[in-house]
Parts: C-alpha cells; sequence; structure tokens
C-alpha cells in the first residue's frame, strides 16, 4: 500500500500552479500539523496488517515547516505505521526552504528519497513562474541534502514555459544533468484554468492546441522539440524514460508514481487528499477550517465498477514506458483486453499510436506526442 501525506502551504503561490495550497501563518500551520497528526494516527488504526511500500509527502511544500514539526510527522508516521523492508520515503522540497537543520530532520526521520522543485535554472524564467528561489538556491538546497545522506534525489523541470527557447531549456538540461541526481521528472507546462497564468495565456493556448503559431508560448513543434530533446539527452547521460515525463537511472524509478500509474491501493492523509481502497475513490475535504475542527469524514466516495477499473488500468498503465501488460490484464480483471477493447486496440495499432509487442501494449513514439487522443479512447 501507498501513502500520502498532504502540507497544503507555501510561501508564495506559483503563478502556474492549482494544487491544494496556499501561504498561511505559523498559527495555522501549527494547527493543521495537529489534525494531520490525529489524522494520521486514526487512520492507521485500519490499517495494522498494511506493509506500506512507499511513502510521499508532497504538497504545497511540506520543507516550509519547522525543524521540529518535520521531527514530529516522521515520527508519527513511523511510530503508528508497518513499513515494508525496503520502503520508499519521499518528501517534496522548495528550494529557498531547506536549511541544514531540516535536511538532517528528514534523513533522522527516515526519508531516503527528495524531491526538489527546481523547474528551470534560468533567473528570468524562475521569476516568470513566480518561484521563490534562484538557481544558486537550489544549489544550496542540493548540497545540504547530499550532505545530510539522502542518496536518491528527483529534479522537477518545466518546458514550453513563456518565452522559453530551445537553447535555454537545453542548457537547463546540462545544468541538471552535470549534478547526477538519480531521477528527473521533465514536465510540459499545462496552463491550468483559475491560475494567474490562465490569464495571461489562454489564449495562445487555444492558438497552439488549433495547430497555429502562438505568440507568447512555444509554438506546437518547439514544444516536441523541447520534448524529444530530453528524451535523447538524457538517455545520453545513463537515465531510462520509464513514463511520459519522467527519467531515471537504474532501480531509481519513483515506486510511489508507479503504484499510482499500476492501480496499486493507497491512503491519503491530509486537506484535500485521495485515497483509493478495495476499488473505492474518496477523498478528505478541502475545507482548510472543516479540516481544523477534525473533520476527518470520507468525501466524494466513488466504488469503482469492473468497466471503470479496466479503464483506469489502460488510461494510466500506457503512460508507462513499458505499456500495459496482458497477462496482468487477465490476472485482474478475468478476461483478455482484446475481448473488452478489441476495436479500439486494432485502430490504435493501424494507426500506429499503440505497439502491440505480445505481452504488452504499449505507446508508439507517434503516440507519445498524440498521448492525451490516445488515453482518452479509454474512459
Amino acid at each position: 500500500m501507498e501513502l500520502y501525506i498532504h502540507i497544503p502551504f507555501c510561501i508564495r503561490k506559483c503563478a502556474y500552479c492549482d494544487f491544494l495550497s496556499a501561504p498561511a501563518d505559523q498559527d495555522t500551520i501549527a494547527q493543521y500539523m495537529d489534525a494531520l497528526k490525529k489524522q494520521l494516527v486514526r487512520q492507521a488504526a485500519s490499517f495494522q496488517k498494511e506493509k506500506i511500500d512507499t511513502v510521499f509527502i508532497g504538497g504545497g511544500t511540506p520543507t516550509v515547516l519547522l525543524i521540529d514539526q518535520i521531527s514530529t510527522l516522521l515520527e508519527t508516521v513511523q511510530t503508528n505505521y508497518a513499513f515494508a523492508k525496503n520502503v520508499e520515503f519521499t518528501v517534496e522540497a522548495n528550494p529557498g526552504t531547506i536549511t541544514a537543520g531540516k535536511a538532517r530532520a528528514l534523513a533522522e526521520g527516515g526519508v531516503n528519497r527528495v524531491s526538489l522543485g527546481l523547474q528551470s535554472a534560468s533567473e528570468q524564467e524562475l521569476r516568470l513562474l513566480g518561484r521563490i528561489h534562484t538557481y544558486d538556491d537550489f544549489l544550496r538546497s542540493y548540497g545540504l541534502v547530499r550532505e545530510a545522506g539522502i542518496r536518491n534525489v528527483n529534479v522537477d523541470l518545466m518546458s514550453a514555459l513563456p518565452g522559453q527557447t530551445i537553447a535555454s531549456y537545453e542548457k537547463t538540461l546540462h545544468q541538471v544533468l552535470s549534478l547526477h541526481p538519480e531521477h528527473i521528472s521533465a514536465y510540459s507546462l499545462i496552463i491550468e484554468e483559475g491560475t494567474p497564468f490562465y490569464e495571461q495565456y489562454r489564449e495562445d493556448e487555444k492558438l497552439r492546441d488549433a495547430g497555429e503559431e502562438p505568440r507568447l508560448l512555444p509554438g506546437e513543434e518547439c514544444e516536441r522539440a523541447m520534448y524529444e530533446l530530453t528524451g535523447a539527452l538524457l538517455s545520453d547521460y545513463g537515465y531510462e524514460r520509464y513514463e511520459i515525463s519522467n527519467y531515471a537511472k537504474k532501480g531509481h524509478e519513483c515506486r510511489h508514481n508507479i503504484g499510482y500509474w499500476t492501480g496499486e491501493e493507497y491512503l491519503g492523509v491530509g486537506l484535500g487528499a485521495s485515497s483509493y481502497i478495495e476499488g473505492t475513490r474518496f477523498c478528505n475535504t478541502s475545507d482548510l477550517r472543516e479540516y481544523l475542527e477534525e473533520d476527518f469524514a470520507p468525501r466524494e466516495a466513488q466504488k469503482l465498477s469492473k468497466n471503470d477499473r479496466m479503464a483506469e488500468f489502460f488510461y494510466l498503465g500506457l503512460r508507462m514506458t513499458a505499456g500495459v501488460s496482458k497477462a496482468e490484464f487477465v490476472r485482474r480483471f478475468g478476461l483478455g483486453a482484446e475481448a473488452v477493447y478489441g476495436d479500439v486496440l486494432k485502430d490504435l495499432v493501424t494507426k500506429e499510436l499503440l505497439e502491440d509487442t505480445g505481452t504488452h501494449y504499449r505507446l508508439t513514439p507517434f503516440g507519445r506526442d498524440v498521448s492525451n487522443q490516445v488515453l482518452y479512447r479509454f474512459l
């Protein structure tokens, strides 16, 4: 089972971000951490027989917490949950919020993987994104994490940013690769409704989606060139693409995310966190006031039908480079994928969007370029 813990606080909301996060004062954060501890303890009582394979503390920015808050949180998790022998324990961190003391607290609390949100090595691009840090801040944070003894580090990067060029993006890639992190997540910017970026760039995105040349965002061909550059350059440095936007050195794939993509059960604790247990999906309240009042009742519970689960198995599984296992489909659902999606699979293979390897269905390079169109065929 996977465990996700949400810390919904950050120093400043980024201009592109639509996650459940916001700045808060120290009193509010302290109240939240008290409520979070209580929910963690209560939930643990229902999962005494479960071994936790992965823990992921995300946000927001978990490293805005004070050192004692970090230590208490990690101690609560360690005390109340049973871990698998080789548990993967990840904490997201924002450059500029890590100190030597916080890095030590993470390592001493059992964290063995840190995900650093760099996004870009260009100071201009960082300012445009609304990030609070500089590239030098990132380098200091990266060094502190390494000095604390954490040997599995991910770096988040973004491409297709307003005004970004292939040359500036390539420079960012080279600067990050010189540090030899174990994992790199490289995402193309999505303009999300409700964000400042949506107000600034929605018309540009419409032009790009229509195949026309946008005024401020990189065009479709430039965006594709950045994606192809990422794969080629990272491959040269020994990284394997194991998912559409994720690359890892051998043995350092993010097991927590793989669990999501392959339909493993997960428990979400904290404001707005989602869970998937015994075929039912539900979430916590997204209202901070309700959460601080210790209202932990599940919201939006949905029992997934067999058809829902099969569709998600394909929709999420095709994000993986290896694709969807035919044998695993049969094991989970009792019938072959062709019996359910025969016409869709045949059409996608004919159009060279999917490849049938004999054991798996997986996206072709062309299919990855238009992956959303392919994945939606299974919903």
